[in-house]
């Protein structure tokens, strides 16, 4: 199972005492704000025979998860027979709906033509309407695509619901014997396919930066070694052999390059190599455990977990500098750091001092406040939905490794529904063409 593999996780970053930073004070979300309130109308259907998914379920679905919105409870919801009617809008004022979302799917030569309008319930004018086609395989595309338009232009964020998501499953077949899968998926779960399969174990899939290739460390030579993977042909590349441990790959945000750890010269540092000429140079320089890297958006700057300070601790270091940079003091364990777009939250797993629980947490990184963004417990491999609004994180539920959806804002909090198995290691795609 992959939970045999935590001595191996352990092992990059070992955990011993804390050296005494000024620490300030934590701020614990409880999500008690009020999202804004949607009314998505079930979409009208001009066909005859029955679509294989609710277009506006999902669409609903994509907008609760970002904390930002609530839609309505569909039995609560009226007709509105007449857009931009006044009645209406009073009836809509009544159920509380600040915007309200119709749409409609018509048969056009074997495929589908969906076209969607949203209506501001207090100014009572539409704000926006969007047109958009597929075939009946692509209705769960073409639905996140509303979402993400509605999205955008209703909080002028990029919406984030049509990327992808990265995990790992492992399920016993028998003895002592356990297959390790690679799965892409949606984002929230749906259609997930198969890209690699193992009798050793997967570990740390990341994207690229254009969603085509992923990086990941696998043991089917009984060793660490890192491979890059083409994900529409499957081609395979295998890119580090060093002796020792080979973990923790990251993308550099222009695609070009590979941050990951090497212990080739006697402990776990940091390297980062030219994929074109493979190249490597050593970031990190120090008698302590650095791992888990993690590239800021100008391609220079590299976070990575550390315990040089007694515990781990999240670093930042641009590349050519020997100067780290502590980033985090609170608490006594913060690691694998992610920053949101844009680069003012910097969310990982932490532990407060004096408790025993590993939980997901959100880190100002101008005022230096931490939020604790998870109520679960043992929480690892935090990934962030690349518009910074959702993150996906590994937990235990029920003695069965799961994948959870959270809001940054800390409102939404959701199991992923997954294969069977133990399941970990989530990553979440960039924005995908």
């Amino acid at each position: 199972m992959i939970n045999t593999l935590r001595g191996f996780l352990v092992a990059l970053c070992c955990l011993a005492g804390f050296a005494g930073a000024q620490e300030k004070n934590i701020l614990v979300t409880s999500g008690a704000d009020r999202a804004i309130p949607i009314a998505v109308v079930p979409f009208g259907w001009q066909g005859g025979t029955v679509l294989p998914e609710d277009m506006s379920q999902i669409v609903g679905n994509d907008l609760r998860n970002s904390g930002i919105f609530e839609p309505l409870p569909r039995q609560n919801m009226i007709s509105l027979p007449t857009r931009g009617s006044e009645i209406i809008y009073r009836d809509w004022k009544a159920l509380g709906a600040q915007y309200v979302m119709v749409g409609n799917i018509q048969p056009a030569g074997g495929r589908l033509q969906v076209q969607f309008e949203v209506y501001n319930v207090s100014t009572e004018q539409q704000v926006m309407t969007g047109t958009v086609g597929g075939t009946p395989d692509q209705l769960r595309d073409m639905a996140h695509y509303v979402a993400d338009q509605s999205f955008e232009k209703l909080t002028g964020i990029k919406g984030a619901f049509s990327t992808r998501l990265l995990y790992v499953t492992a399920e016993s077949v028998g003895g002592n014997n356990t297959r390790y899968t690679l799965q892409r998926s949606d984002y929230d779960g749906a259609r997930a396919v198969t890209l690699l399969q193992s009798r050793e174990p997967i570990l740390s899939p990341r994207f690229a930066p254009d969603g085509k290739r992923i990086a990941y460390v696998s043991f089917e030579q009984r060793r660490p070694r890192i491979f890059i993977q083409h994900v529409d042909t499957g081609r395979r590349e295998q890119i580090t052999n060093f002796e020792g441990l080979n973990g923790a790959p990251a993308f550099s945000p222009d695609g070009n390059r590979l941050a990951f750890v090497l212990s080739k010269d006697g402990n776990p540092e940091i390297y980062v190599m030219d994929l074109g000429t493979r190249n490597l140079q050593r970031l990190t320089n120090h008698y302590a455990i650095d791992t888990e890297p993690f590239w800021g958006a100008d391609g220079q700057t590299i976070y990575f977990t550390s315990d040089r300070a007694g515990k781990p601790q999240i670093y930042k270091q641009r590349i050519g500098s020997n100067t780290p940079e502590r980033v985090t003091f609170v608490g006594n364990y913060n690691a694998n750091p992610k920053l949101s777009a844009d680069e003012k939250t910097l969310v990982m797993i932490h532990r407060q001092d004096g408790y025993t629980n590993f939980k997901v947490a959100a880190q100002d990184l101008q005022r230096g406040n931490l939020r604790l963004l998870t109520d679960t417990s043992l929480d690892e491999s935090p990934t962030v939905a690349p518009n910074g609004t959702m993150l996906i994180y590994a937990t235990r539920q029920q003695g069965r490794g799961v994948l959870m959806l959270a809001s940054i804002n800390g409102r939404v909090r959701l199991p992923i529904p997954t294969a069977q198995g133990e399941v970990r290691e989530p990553s979440w795609s960039p924005y995908l063409n």
